[in-house]
This record gives C-alpha cells, structure tokens and sequence, in this order.
C-alpha cells in the first residue's frame, strides 16, 4: 500500500515559481515510479513528470520541459515538483502518483496510487 500526500499548491502570477511536495508513505520506497500528473477543469489528466525511484530515469511532458524539475529525496521519501517560469496554462490541480516499476512513463492509466491534488493557479 502506497499513501501520498501534496503540498505546496497556491496562486502566483505567470513567471513565478511554485514547489509542489509529496509525502510517500510506504515500506520500500526503491521500487516504484513516481509521477505528477495534473488536470485543468474540463480536460483529461495528463502527465507532467515521473522518476524512477531507484535509478533517477525521468520523463518530461514536452510542454514543461526546460522549466519544471521533478527530484526527490530517497531518505525522506518525498518527491517533489519545481515550477518555474508558470504560464497560465499551468493552472491546474497537481495529483503526485506513484506505481511499482516497471515502465515509468507518463500514462496516467498506468499508476495505481494517487494523492489528493493541490491546486495551481496562475494569473496571466
């Protein structure tokens, strides 16, 4: 069983940066993918980034790459998101998922463990 908890979620002005954190409650924190994926009102999840917990592989939607960073801390078993440069089309909620490995890639069909969300706002 996997538990995940967000923070870090909040309203910033395009440009800014935001930190999204996530909690993993879990025996052995090795073996899993870990995600976050995001969903704006009226569209489909979709995926943001994911690592690999063991080996540091990661995956960028090509719309984030060059200004978010997914990283983690193994000791403290908590992942987290850097935003930096936000656009509006960034306003979303942010759902940190997790899977056990296998292929981390960013199909949200493919994790079975999903946190609350925190929501992003970003004003243009």
């Amino acid at each position: 069983q996997v538990q995940l908890v967000e923070s870090g979620g909040g309203s910033v002005q395009a440009g800014g940066s935001l930190r999204l954190s996530c909690v993993v409650a879990v025996d052995n924190y090795s073996p899993l993918c870990m995600g976050w994926f995001r969903q704006a009102p009226g569209k489909e999840r979709e995926g943001v980034a994911s690592i690999s917990t063991g080996g540091d592989t990661t995956y960028y939607a090509d719309s984030v790459k060059g200004r978010f960073t997914i990283s983690q801390d193994t000791a403290k078993k908590t992942l987290y998101l850097q935003m930096n440069s936000l656009k509006f089309e960034d306003t979303a909620t942010y759902y940190c998922a997790a899977k056990y490995r296998g292929n981390c890639r960013l199909v949200p069909g493919w994790y079975n463990y999903w946190g609350q969300g925190t929501q992003v706002t970003v004003s243009s």
